[in-house]
């Protein structure tokens, strides 16, 4: 392989140990591999979806049903394999929902592509056909979907509740409880610029700690500080603390260069340590000049400094993280300053109280009751370590649902029905095209129906059937929310029984999938570049280089 013949010469194209799959194997190939992955995937779907015990080479196990975190620590190694990751990451990102329905959708694609190039069909053929399907899967998606507004609470809760309905920790009471605070927090952060609403979800802080019942999950209107209060002897709770950030130490600064100090008595000695201390108490005067009774120092400070600190009744708190500093100056109103020496009043900021509270054995700092903070946090707590890591992920998720319904001002239902919409509709338009590419719209519209049929699936209801009857039900007028109702496990109206969703996470689901099926459909050809032995690099086979059985490496080209 990797050889071509000129005039019975013999031309080596690729380094010994290389390997590669042409044309129609290759295609094979990958489209097996995807589909592997998305199989592997499909199951978590929905609020019957199952769970799946991850477990690192370290040992470290992770238990979720989140699409994208599952992907990420599955350690794939085959090219095409890594494409699905991908798509994961960019739903994730920009939308923070609808992970596994993307990694689906695009196996999906995939496999019945397979089908049609069985069939003969280029692929180029069933490229342009996804194309065409996406972008007029696109427009019906905009033509059936609602207005919402930021206003519109009720709306928001039942995106949230559905969104959150999904994880192990969406379970009966405490699903309307994240809910409503997920949805209080976006609401608290969204800025209306230009006449569009914009959430930056950077500055709703989820912070986790095990211990408690997920129950006890709570809303802070300011930032949770994960710190103590330095000193023994100060406040450990500030009623309307004002704020002073500051990010400069607070403690005598080394000389950058080199320099030495001669000490030849004893007096010297006591001067140098004076004064070392006066330039400390100095620092501390100018804090206490501002008016300012609550510190937050990205820094360190001295242990003197504390002293004085104390003395003069201010709370501090040091070493506090850049991205929690930023959160702090939205939340309490505060300038960030660099140096002490134009600290004022003006750059203070307005906490109702600052508090220092022992959670699960650790001392936390929490700024609340601030004025409109721009800033809040959500603190996810659970009985153990992997309970509070997929509360944190159900509750990420779940701000990525509300802001992008918030930021694109539309829903539409869910349990399937817009999916079968959209196939439907992708069926009556296929008729209307000519060429081959009707096969390849026919095949995307197939694909969508992935999403009701693994619904049924894990709901135990018979995935055929459910399929005839909800197309049955999608051809009648009015119908377009009909859709499967998972905990009783049959047919039902999406829109009456509040199961909604962010149109922006369906569009994005559509065109990721549809965008990395088409550019693996293209490849048809895989070159796997490797030294001598096998192994990436002299390593030994499978290492970093190809892995038994010819699939394309972790280093391999495409």
């Amino acid at each position: 392989m990797g050889k071509g013949e000129l005039r019975g010469q013999q031309v080596l194209l690729l380094p010994e140990g290389s390997d590669r799959i042409l044309g129609r194997d290759a295609q094979r190939t990958n489209i097996a591999i995807a589909y592997a992955v998305a199989s592997a995937i499909r199951t978590t779907l929905g609020p019957k979806g199952m769970d799946k015990m991850l477990v690192s080479e370290l040992g470290d196990v992770v238990i979720t049903n989140d699409g994208a975190t599952i992907l990420e620590e599955m350690n794939v190694e085959h090219p095409a394999a890594k494409m699905m990751v991908e798509i994961a990451k960019t739903q994730d990102k920009e939308v923070g929902d609808g992970t596994t329905t993307a990694a689906m959708l695009a196996g999906e694609l995939l496999k019945r592509a397979g089908d049609l190039l069985d069939q003969g069909i280029h692929a180029s053929t069933i490229v342009n056909g996804y194309k065409q399907a996406a972008s007029e899967a696109t427009k019906k998606l905009k033509k059936v979907s609602q207005k919402v507004t930021p206003e519109d609470t009720n709306a928001l809760e039942k995106i949230a509740t559905i969104a959150i309905g999904s994880k192990t920790v969406g379970v009966g009471s405490s699903k309307e409880k994240l809910a409503k605070l997920v949805v209080q927090a976006v609401k608290q952060v969204a800025e209306k610029t230009d006449g569009k609403v914009i959430v930056d979800n950077d500055f709703i802080k989820v912070e986790k700690k095990e211990g408690g019942d997920i129950d006890d999950t709570e809303y802070i209107s300011g930032v949770l500080v994960d710190k103590e209060i330095v000193h023994s002897g100060m406040p450990k709770h500030v009623k309307n603390a004002k704020i002073a950030l500051i990010d400069c130490a607070i403690e005598i600064e080394k000389t950058e260069v080199d320099a030495k100090i001669e000490i030849t008595s004893p007096k010297q000695m006591s001067d140098f340590l004076n004064q070392e201390e006066k330039m400390l108490k100095d620092m501390v005067d100018k804090i206490k000049k501002s008016g300012a009774n609550m510190v937050f120092c990205q820094k360190g400070i001295d242990d003197v400094a504390q002293h004085y600190l104390a003395k003069a009744n201010i709370s501090a708190v040091r070493r506090v993280k850049k991205s929690d500093m930023e959160k702090l100056a939205r939340a309490t109103g505060a300038r960030i300053v660099s140096s002490l020496e134009g600290l004022s009043a003006e750059d203070l900021g307005y906490a109702g109280t600052v508090r220092e509270k022992k959670v699960a054995g650790e001392e936390m700092v929490y700024v609340e009751n601030c004025k409109d903070p721009k800033s809040v946090t959500i603190f996810v707590r659970g009985s153990t370590e992997h309970v509070v890591s997929e509360g944190e992920r159900a509750v990420r998720d779940c701000l990525g649902a509300v802001s992008s319904a918030v930021e694109e001002g539309s829903y539409v239902t869910g349990g399937g029905s817009i999916e079968m919409e959209l196939a439907n509709h992708l069926r009556k338009y296929a008729g209307s095209t000519g060429g081959r590419e009707q096969l390849a719209i026919t095949a995307f519209a197939e694909a969508l129906e992935i999403v009701p049929k693994t619904l049924a699936e894990s709901a135990g209801m018979d995935a055929i059937d459910t399929l005839v009857s909800l197309r049955t039900a999608h051809e009648k007028e009015g119908s377009e929310a009909t859709g499967i109702e998972v905990h009783k496990a049959e047919i039902s109206d999406m829109k009456k029984l509040g199961v909604i969703e962010p149109a922006k996470v369906k569009k994005q689901a559509i065109a990721s999938a549809s965008e990395a099926a088409e550019m693996i459909l293209r490849i048809d050809d895989m070159i796997s570049s490797k030294g001598k032995g096998g192994g990436g690099g002299g390593m030994p086979p499978g290492a970093g280089g190809m892995p038994p059985g010819g699939m394309g490496g972790a280093g391999g080209e495409m």
